[in-house]
């Protein structure tokens, strides 16, 4: 064997031109693809970031039916105190959870004295809510408190951005803020803008902000009472056993009727960017299959003609005495040679690339959020498993010439001209 494959590593190195081509198809081909996953994969890691550390957090509780229901923010599904107590001692036993925050969700009209408008409000604790999604200064353009975050105090509320422009508001204008509770009353209150708010894709995305107890008062409830719990976790990968653990440990709670009290969903299940998430991941996928196709057409197109060109060569080694089985091995040894090498420069080229990424920078915005930096990574694990893949198809696309020379008669190949 060992003998095999020193002649097929001659061979190689015989046909020199033949084989650099064809290492450089794959060198580019596995080359495109690492950057490919590289690129994308932290693309999707810094928007699924920015939506679920700024907005949605990683999971969300709310009460039974609320999400069906939840662009009209009905107050009639509100969790009361006792519902909220509970659903705290279940999140605060559960280790990997960080932090999570209430928010009371409610449509109001907002009135700047000679215009008025619709507006969909989050009544938050700003303290558990900046735990919660430690992002959402980033997208608040106001005026900064002794933490360097815009301030959220009674009496004061943030504005969506297309609001802002519409009603030609800006920070430090009082306006008047009217809302119905869920008996019908209707009460205002007058509130100082201190922070306009960028657009988000997704629930939420839009909304404006008002401290808790503004929006207690606004609404008049007594006691702790909100609609939508947002949760943090530890790290993103562990949403989904923390996911089906908490969804076991929700279900025991019944109302009256032997209905669940609570539902919780991930944020992939309330934000329409977790499609695109999917289609990146389909593209990725794409991607990885035509690299295999680009290995495995021109592996085989090279071996076909090695074998084309060699016919009297293979004539020459059949007829003294050397077996169909050693001849099979030895162009599969050059397949497998040539995927060898492809993918190991492949990788080494890929990742001194993503290294020269990351160190130049790559800067993008994502609303009012600017200066996000980009940092191209890929696990280990990706780059062996994308290498051992072009080696295996590079094997795979030599069988059938290696076939064919096997077969090949000595004296009908010696006669070949």
């Amino acid at each position: 064997m060992i003998k095999i494959a020193r002649i097929a590593y001659r061979n190689l190195l015989r046909y020199s031109r033949r084989t650099l081509l064809t290492s450089m198809l794959i060198i580019i081909g596995i080359v495109a693809v690492l950057l490919f996953i590289a690129i994308s994969g932290s693309f999707k890691q810094l928007m699924v970031g920015q939506i679920t550390d700024s907005m949605l957090g990683h999971l969300q509780v709310h009460r039974k039916g609320y999400v069906a229901s939840i662009e009209n923010s009905p107050l009639n599904l509100n969790l009361n105190d006792k519902q909220v107590d509970k659903l705290k001692t279940v999140l605060q036993q559960n280790a990997n959870i960080a932090a999570y925050s209430g928010r009371l969700k409610f449509s109001g009209m907002l009135s700047s004295y000679t215009e008025t408008s619709n507006i969909r409000l989050n009544g938050i604790n700003p303290e558990m809510e900046l735990k919660t999604a430690p992002l959402l200064p980033q997208r608040v353009q106001g005026k900064k408190g002794t933490a360097g975050v815009p301030t959220l105090n009674p009496g004061e509320i943030w504005i969506p951005d297309t609001l802002a422009s519409g009603m030609n508001l800006d920070i430090g204008t009082q306006i008047v803020l009217v809302a119905t509770n869920k008996d019908g009353s209707v009460n205002g209150i007058k509130l100082l803008i201190s922070g306009i708010v960028g657009r988000m894709t997704g629930p939420g995305g839009r909304d404006g902000y008002v401290n808790m107890k503004d929006a207690t008062q606004l609404l008049r409830i007594e006691g702790e009472e909100i609609n939508e719990l947002a949760v943090r976790l530890n790290r993103l990968d562990l949403m989904k056993p923390v996911f089906t653990d908490l969804q076991q440990q929700l279900e025991q709670f019944r109302n009256k009727k032997d209905k669940p009290v609570f539902e919780i969903h991930t944020w992939e299940a309330l934000s329409p960017f977790s499609n695109i998430a999917n289609i990146i991941d389909l593209l990725t996928l794409f991607v990885k299959v035509i690299l295999v196709a680009i290995v495995l057409v021109s592996i085989l197109n090279v071996m076909l003609m090695a074998v084309y060109e060699r016919i009297r060569e293979i004539g020459t080694i059949a007829a003294i005495g050397t077996s169909p089985r050693k001849i099979w091995t030895l162009f599969l040894m050059e397949g497998l040679f040539l995927g060898i090498f492809g993918a190991v420069v492949g990788s080494i080229v890929s990742l001194g690339i993503i290294r020269f990424l990351n160190w130049k920078t790559i800067v993008m915005s994502f609303g009012r959020q600017e200066d996000l930096v980009l940092t191209p990574s890929i696990e280990m694990s990706q780059v062996i498993f994308t290498a051992l893949i072009v080696i295996a198809i590079s094997a795979l696309a030599t069988v059938q010439p290696a076939i064919k020379a096997s077969r090949l008669e000595p004296v009908d190949a010696l006669r070949h001209f």
